[in-house]
């Protein structure tokens, strides 16, 4: 979770300081204007690819937990059956 921060406080950063060096640069108001819009949709392009990394890391974390918990649940069976085989085994031979 810290990178994906991380990357979050680069991106919003980094829009900060364009934004300023747009607003601050002496040029007039439509190339002001223009410039601004270009880098929004830079911005936007770059938060849904930071967003759909996001997306495929959760996917994948979801995914090998699903995996971990199949994987304890067939190993607590197996130890169960075989507690069960040595019950039975212990209770056949004291009859």
């Amino acid at each position: 979770m810290s990178t994906q921060k991380t990357l979050l406080g680069f991106i919003a950063g980094a829009a900060v300081g364009a934004l300023a060096g747009i607003l601050l640069a002496p040029e007039k108001g439509s190339d002001i204007r223009r410039k601004i819009t270009d880098k929004s949709g830079e911005l936007a392009d770059s938060v849904k690819v930071s967003f759909g990394d996001f997306i495929d890391q959760v996917k994948n974390t979801y995914s090998k937990t699903e995996d971990a918990a199949s994987d304890f649940e067939k190993q607590a069976k197996a130890k169960m059956n075989n507690l069960k085989s040595d019950v039975n085994t212990g209770m056949e031979n004291s009859f």
